[in-house]
Parts: structure tokens; C-alpha cells; sequence
């Protein structure tokens, strides 16, 4: 096949043919030699194809213009089509190597993106397109990069929320609010020099300070008190007339109880332990048409707090006083009550039955108190009445209506109850027990209620007289069950539509008040350092009812003492349990039961650890062991007397006792039992005890003042002449609180 021609033609029939190209005129310069092969005309739909041959491929070399020579051998003829694409080819495969080698573009090498026409090849242009082609995508890869960046700026961007802060908040609470991490905070605080832990408790300007530093903006939370004081003040639109509240007040014994006892023709005083009031009872009677509700309140001492929280709650007061006895100090305290919570006073003057009765001495004490009768041109009305007797309780009754008329009463039926709490305690089997007073809209089973720090739903409604009620009205005293808990005597009592709201709202409640601790500020740090030279008396207090425990608690703070002082490690209510004498032994504390039993396991675990409970049923009984434990603790009076004193002469000797100091009494007496003490040269070198004391060789039990004697000292004998042995006694004083 050597010299033989070969045609490239298109469809078979050539249009032109080129002349015969010597190859040795074109030295130097840049050819393709066409080698011996024929090239057949591409088919229909494989164009492509059949000019990307394998010989035709690999006759092209880098760097060909355009315009380039093409050569063959011998006698090869080439078509202007052929030239054409051979052109195209070679600036296909340009445009392949340089999208290879650019390895930033994400753009993938599709044939049919890559293949150039016909008439690019031909284009002068080619190259300058290539480099466009290549430029736009980089300029496209520019921009996705930077719109990248600008996003992923505007993802790190922090985000500002609105952080809620309430009263009181910890530092993970914190945290978890601003979405950032609790040791972030940590370091923030300790940057400022405020040391803290994750479980901190931070001030509401503390917390509102560290939100604004984060970026973020503070939102103070309404307080829950504000919460109730609105909802409470919602809740007085449909007023009607209601019953009122009348707490009975006065000294001790004076017959408080004995009245309400008539007025509801029972017997309550024989349950009371001693005769007297030791925590709230409420009742409610009827008289005619009208409906009163009474509050009978303790009269000792220790129930300052009773009294005040009958008084504030109260519509009128009755004041009983004897009038064999008079006006004492809890008939004053108990006038300053009701005087301080601005209602008005019917003064009982009880016992008027008694031979020694004088109403009207006690009318002219009361002048004192700027209580003026009405007989005497005043407008304080008083009854004289007899509860052994019944006298004139009637008169009482119509003075406590006639005051009630004057201050017209009206509250809310219509909406959901408030109330307050009397009193609490634990009751075996039934659980939390709750004795409230609803003052405003009516309660029913199954409300939803917060009281205090603790919640819950009404499972029952016990009044006055053990019968169970499907709904209380205003005024109404009755025993609530389902709380969570003890509920704290004086503790609002209001009712919510659902669980949900009650919860939260006690939490919030919970998280403000934080017993026992106080909220971090910037303000100080300051440790508190307590008085380890002070003794200290720990206590444990377990009682019936809330307020009994109150009442205790009050009292012991205020036995005061310089050397000792009572320290209440628990007060709370129900019976003694295991977990009391558990804790009194690990603080070694006094336990005392007021008005419970201890359990069965808790009994014989106090045998057992060898813990004492003490068990009272009043008050004053309670307060006087107490003092009793404490002077126990109080360190007894030591007095020391001098009882004579000798001079050492001489030294001795003596076989079987040792040295022997020959001294002359100088001084009153010295006994073979007595406490003495080496002086030299006005120093104290030893204290001890007598050993032996000789007079002319024999043992004696005394020496007098101006008799020589030989004595020795217990362990010592380094005696030297001219000492001085003082003989002393000691006495010991028990010291009493």
C-alpha cells in the first residue's frame, strides 16, 4: 500500500482535491503527517465517531494554529472538511486538559459540554473562548464561596432572645434560658470576682445584669404575689351579702372556749389539754336567720402569733375578760391586735355569776385602752354574760349581729374560692389536713388550689360538725384533703381552672422564696462566721398541728442566755418516726413530742440507740424542760477557798515516805484531804493533794495554825526551804436558766 493515494471525501464524492505537498518544504515548521490510512465518511448519528479515529488522534500535536500546514506523505490528498475537523479536535482536546487540570471546579466534564462545534473550531477566536469558558466558572466558584461565607457569617451570628427573669434564679436555669453554657456564666462571674456554683441562686438584678452582658434581652417576670393579688382582685364583681367572721379573744382562763362551748352546745374545753387553747378551732352557728362563724384562738402567752392571725382575719373581735380577774396582759395584747387590723371590739365581761364578780372595775381598766362603754358615753359595746349560767348570751350574739349590720358585708359567691388557712397537720390514714376559712366565691370538690409553697385538688370538704359538703360558701370553715403537703397556718388559699396553673405557680413560689438561702448579688460575699464559744441546745419538735409548732418555736426564741442557747434543727408536724430518732441521734438533739405518739418503729429504735422522746401536752410544760436541758449545759459556779498556809523550814527524809517537808502553819488549817498548791517566789509550781501529814512522827488528819508538822505531796518532792504550801477547798454550783 505504499505510495499509494488516499482521498478523504465526504459522502463519498470529493468536491476538491489538493495538490501533492512535498514535505521537505515545510522544515521547521509545525506539521501533522496524516499517516497511510483511509478515513471513511461518518454515518448518520455518528458523526462524532468516525472522526475521532485512532490515526487521525494521534497525528495532532500541541500548539497547532489554525491556519497550520497539514501535511501527508506521498501522494495523501486531505478534504477542506477534513481540515476542518482535525481543527476541531485539536481544540476539543485543549479544552479537556484544561478542565482536568483545574481541580477547584465542581463542574463535572460532560461530553457534550466539552465538545465544540464546527464553526468554534474554525473561530479565531477559540483560545480567548477557552480562557472565557475557564474564567466564568472560576468567577462562578468565587461567588459560591463567598455566598458560603456570608452565610455561614450570618449562621454565627448570636441570636438575642428574650430572657424571662424571675425573682430568684440559679445559674444553670440561667444558662439553659440564654441557650449557653452554664460554664460560660461560671467564668463571666468569676472574671468579675464572684465566685459561684452551677446550683447558685442568683438576684433578679444579678441575673438581669449577666442577660444584658450575653447579648440577650431581660424580661422581669411578674412576681406570683402580684399574680394572686390580681386574680383575687377579679374576683369581687357579684356581691351579696355574707356571714360574719368573729374571732374570740382574751387572757388565759378567762372562758373563751366556754362561750363558744354554749354557743354551739358542745363540749370542747374537756378536749383541751389543761383546760386551754393550744391551736385555732373555727365554728360556725346559727342564730334565727343569720349565720356566724367563729374563730376561737389560744390565750397563753406563746400564741402571739395565733391571736395575730385571728385578728387580721376576723370582721369583728370579742373580747372576753373575767370579771373576777380583770385585765391582764394577753387581754392587752389582744386589744393591740384588733386595734392594728382596724375592726371593731364587743367586750364580754364573763363570769359576772361569782360572788367577786365587778363589771364595772373592769369597765374603768378598760377606760385605759380607750375601750369606753356605753353606759359610760362611749361606743363600745359590752355585755356582761355568764357562760356556767347562759346569762345574756343572747345580748352577745345581737351586739355581734348589730356590728356586722354596720359594716355590711358582701363578697363574691359567683366565682372560684379564696380563702386562708387556720391551721394544718398531718392526720393518720387521711394524710394532709387543711382547716381554711373561704372568704371570697365558693369552693367545690375537685378544684384545682395552690396554698403557700404546696398545691393540690380538693378530694373532700369536712365542716365544723364532721359532715362531708360537695361546696363551701363565704365565711365557711371547713377541713380540706388532697394538699401535697403541711400547708403553713396564715397561708393563702386560691383556687385555679387547671393542674398545670397551680403547679407552676407554686414552683414560682418555691424558686422566689428559697428558705435558706439568700441570692447571690455583686453587692458582698460576706461569710458568716457563727459563735463557737456559745453552747448550743439542738432541738427536735415534732406536733399535731402547724400551729402549735409555730407557737413552740416562738417561745424558744425567746430564752435568751449568754453562755447557751436553744437551736431548732426540726419543727414540723405529725408523729415521731424512725427518720426523727435517726436525726437526733446523728445531732444529738433533745426530741420532744407535743400532742403525737411515736411509732412503733420509731419507739423501738429509741430503745434501742438509747434516745429519750419526750412527750407533753402543754406548753408552758414544754418551755420549762427546755430550760432544764439548757442549765444542764451551763458550766456550775466554782468558788475556791484558802483554808490555811505553812512555810517549809527544813527538809527531811523518811524512810517508806520520801521527802518530807518540815513547814510551820502560818495560817488556819491544814487537812490530810486537802487540795494544795507549791508557791515559790510567788509562782504556782505544783497543785495536788495532801499526802501524809506528821506531828513528832505520827500521823495526824489536822494541823492548826502555829503547830510544825511534816507534810508530803502526791507525786511531787522537789521541795526547796522557804516554799509555801496553800491549802484550798473547791465548791461547785449548779446554774439554772
Amino acid at each position: 500500500m505504499e505510495n499509494k493515494k488516499t482521498k478523504l471525501t465526504i459522502s463519498g464524492n470529493p468536491k476538491k482535491q489538493f495538490k501533492k505537498i512535498d514535505p521537505s518544504a515545510n522544515k521547521g515548521k509545525k506539521t501533522v503527517i496524516i499517516g497511510k490510512s483511509s478515513i471513511k465518511a461518518p454515518q448518520k448519528g455518528n458523526f462524532k465517531k468516525s472522526f475521532t479515529s485512532k490515526p487521525l488522534s494521534q497525528g495532532f500535536k500541541k500548539g497547532v494554529s489554525q491556519k497550520s500546514n497539514f501535511l501527508a506523505k506521498s501522494s495523501l490528498t486531505t478534504s477542506d472538511f477534513e481540515r476542518r475537523k482535525l481543527a476541531e479536535q485539536r481544540a476539543t482536546k485543549k479544552l479537556k486538559n484544561d478542565l482536568d487540570n483545574d481541580k477547584k471546579t465542581k463542574l463535572g466534564s460532560n461530553k457534550r459540554q466539552v465538545k465544540l462545534t464546527v464553526s468554534r473550531a474554525l473561530s479565531d477566536e477559540i483560545e480567548t473562548r477557552e480562557r472565557s469558558l475557564a474564567s466564568v466558572k472560576r468567577a462562578r466558584q468565587k461567588e459560591l464561596k463567598s455566598a458560603n461565607k456570608e452565610e455561614n457569617k450570618e449562621s454565627l451570628k448570636p441570636i438575642k432572645r428574650d430572657i424571662n427573669i424571675p425573682e430568684a434564679i440559679t445559674v444553670r436555669e440561667l444558662a439553659n434560658r440564654m441557650a449557653e453554657q452554664s460554664s460560660n456564666v461560671i467564668k463571666f462571674l468569676f472574671g468579675m470576682g464572684v465566685t459561684v456554683t452551677i446550683n447558685q441562686t442568683l438576684a433578679a438584678d444579678t441575673a438581669e445584669y449577666l442577660v444584658k452582658e450575653f447579648g440577650h434581652n431581660p424580661i422581669r417576670e411578674e412576681k406570683a404575689e402580684e399574680i394572686i393579688k390580681k386574680i383575687k382582685a377579679s374576683r369581687t364583681e357579684n356581691l351579696k351579702n355574707r356571714p360574719p367572721i368573729v374571732t374570740v379573744m382574751g387572757h388565759v382562763d378567762h372562758g373563751k372556749t366556754s362561750v363558744l362551748d354554749v354557743l354551739r352546745s358542745a363540749n370542747v374545753v374537756s378536749g383541751e389539754f389543761g383546760g386551754i387553747t393550744q391551736h385555732i378551732g373555727a365554728y360556725q352557728i346559727e342564730s334565727g336567720s343569720n349565720k356566724l362563724t367563729f374563730i376561737d384562738t389560744p390565750g397563753h402567752a406563746a400564741f402571739t402569733e395565733m391571736r395575730a392571725r385571728g385578728s387580721k382575719l376576723t370582721d369583728v373581735v370579742v373580747l372576753v375578760v373575767a370579771a373576777d380577774d380583770g385585765v391582764k396582759p394577753q387581754t392587752v395584747e389582744s386589744i393591740k391586735h384588733a386595734k392594728a387590723a382596724n375592726v371593731p371590739i364587743v367586750v364580754a365581761i364573763n363570769k359576772c355569776d361569782l360572788p367577786e364578780a365587778d363589771p364595772q372595775k373592769i369597765k374603768n381598766q378598760l377606760l385605759e385602752h380607750e375601750l369606753i362603754a356605753e353606759d359610760l358615753s362611749g361606743d363600745t359595746l359590752m355585755v356582761e354574760i355568764s357562760a356556767k349560767t347562759k346569762l345574756n348570751l343572747d345580748k352577745l350574739i345581737e351586739a355581734v349581729i348589730l356590728q356586722a349590720e354596720i359594716l355590711d358585708l358582701k363578697t363574691d359567691f359567683d366565682s372560684k374560692a379564696t380563702g386562708i388557712v387556720l391551721e394544718s397537720k398531718i392526720d393518720t390514714g387521711r394524710g394532709p389536713v387543711a382547716t381554711i376559712i373561704v372568704t371570697t366565691g365558693t369552693l367545690k370538690k375537685g378544684d384545682f388550689f395552690v396554698s403557700g409553697l404546696k398545691w393540690g385538688k380538693v378530694r373532700a370538704i369536712i365542716n365544723d360538725k364532721g359532715k362531708n359538703l360537695s361546696e363551701a360558701l363565704p365565711s365557711t370553715p371547713v377541713e380540706i384533703l388532697g394538699i401535697n403537703g403541711a400547708a403553713k397556718a396564715g397561708d393563702d388559699f386560691i383556687v385555679f381552672d387547671n393542674e398545670k396553673e397551680v403547679k407552676t405557680l407554686s414552683e414560682n413560689r418555691a424558686e422566689e422564696s428559697k428558705e435558706g438561702k439568700n441570692p447571690l448579688t455583686f453587692a458582698t460575699q460576706d461569710s458568716a462566721f457563727s459563735d463557737k464559744s456559745t453552747e448550743e441546745l439542738n432541738l427536735i419538735i415534732k406536733s399535731d398541728v402547724h400551729g402549735s409548732s409555730e407557737a413552740i418555736k416562738n417561745a424558744i426564741s425567746q430564752i435568751k442566755h449568754d453562755e447557751v442557747k436553744p437551736k431548732i434543727i426540726l419543727a414540723d408536724i405529725g408523729m415521731v418516726t424512725e427518720t426523727d430518732v435517726t436525726l437526733a441521734k446523728a445531732s444529738k438533739a433533745v426530741l420532744i413530742a407535743f400532742n403525737v405518739k411515736p411509732s412503733k418503729e420509731a419507739k423501738k429504735l429509741a430503745e434501742k440507740e438509747k434516745i429519750k422522746i419526750s412527750s407533753y401536752n402543754i406548753i408552758y410544760e414544754v418551755l420549762d424542760y427546755i430550760k432544764q436541758m439548757m442549765s444542764g449545759l451551763l458550766a456550775p459556779d466554782v468558788k475556791e477557798k484558802t483554808t490555811g498556809t505553812a512555810e517549809i523550814l527544813e527538809i527531811f527524809k523518811v524512810s517508806g515516805a520520801g521527802k518530807v517537808a518540815g513547814s510551820k502553819i502560818t495560817e488556819g488549817e491544814i487537812n490530810s484531804n486537802s487540795e494544795v498548791r507549791i508557791i515559790r517566789d510567788g509562782v504556782i509550781i505544783y497543785t495536788g493533794k495532801v499526802g501524809t501529814l506528821f506531828r513528832e512522827k505520827n500521823q495526824v488528819k489536822q494541823v492548826s495554825s502555829g503547830q510544825e508538822c511534816g507534810i508530803t505531796v502526791k507525786d511531787y518532792m522537789d521541795f526547796q526551804k522557804n516554799d509555801t504550801i496553800e491549802a484550798f477547798s473547791v465548791t461547785s454550783t449548779e446554774r439554772t436558766i
